[in-house]
């Protein structure tokens, strides 16, 4: 069994079918979502009815974001999230004193991502690359527009 980290912890996560050669969880095992106490006494004993509706309902939820993750070309979701890069950067150089080191950080992660993966990000390379060209273009523009440090004279 492995787990899924979120902000409210950690969660056991069994795959359905389980893996072959690899055991199923116990029958002892919380529900998925559930957080493993010491028994009957543990935390999910605390939930009122409408918590525990809940907290069933959030992992549906979790089960249905898993399984359209898992409909979509690794490559896509992960230029979704280096458009997080982007957006940050843009961000950072968006301000009234752009912030030319914390840019530079989220332009190279970018940078890292577009570069490393390349044609393997499938339909997302072409507007990566284009969105860390205009990034670079700006950091650029904004570094010249930027005041010379008061020791540069």
């Amino acid at each position: 069994m492995s787990s899924l980290w979120t902000p409210s912890g950690e969660h056991p996560v069994d795959r359905p079918g389980g893996s072959a050669g690899q055991p199923g969880p116990p029958p002892s095992s919380p529900p998925r979502g559930a957080s493993p106490g010491p028994g009957p006494e543990g935390p999910e004993a605390e939930l009122t009815p409408e918590q525990q509706a809940a907290a069933e309902e959030y992992a549906r939820q979790l089960d249905a974001a898993r399984e359209q993750l898992l409909t979509m070309p690794a490559g896509v979701v992960v230029g979704q999230q280096a458009l997080q890069f982007y957006e940050l950067a843009a961000l950072h150089l968006s301000q009234p004193e752009p912030r030319l080191d914390e840019a530079r950080t989220a332009i190279d992660a970018l940078a890292a991502v577009v570069n490393g993966l390349g044609g393997r990000l499938g339909e997302a390379e072409t507007p990566l690359r284009q969105a860390l060209n205009q990034l670079q273009l700006a950091f650029v523009e904004a570094t010249r527009a930027a005041p010379a440090p008061a020791g540069d004279e």
